[in-house]
């Protein structure tokens, strides 16, 4: 299975679109067997859930993130968690163990980078 999580520095990122990269873990048995950073290739309409999606990613862990995305990782049978926060690794052993809940947030209020007044790059 391969967790990837949208991170700011080790954190989760509060805007899966806006994050520096994401963190991927390979996950065996209900534990961590390795991780790798990509970083963010660039937010634009539909891409990022391709992207990910192309790496592997079994599951999506976020703070915030677009409808058109969750759309695009439903359609995928890609899980997404939103509303995480806090510790990227920590987040992950809580999703193991099934303490990881989504609180189902989802972005509405744009659709695209340039009109995103209230989401600026994580860095």
């Amino acid at each position: 299975m391969k967790i990837a999580v949208a991170c700011a520095g080790s954190n989760v990122s509060e805007h899966f679109g806006h994050c520096e990269g994401f963190k991927i873990y390979d996950a065996e048995g209900g534990r961590v067997t390795g991780s790798k950073f990509s970083p963010n290739p660039g937010h634009r309409p539909g891409f990022l859930p391709n992207f990910l999606s192309g790496l592997g990613a079994d599951v999506i862990i976020t703070g915030g993130i677009g409808g058109g995305a969750v759309d695009i990782f439903n359609e995928k049978n890609i899980e997404v968690l939103s509303g995480a926060s806090g510790d990227a690794g920590k987040a992950v052993e809580a999703y193991l163990k099934g303490d990881l809940k989504s609180s189902g947030s989802v972005c509405h209020e744009h659709e695209f980078e340039d009109t995103c007044e209230g989401h600026k790059p994580e860095k």
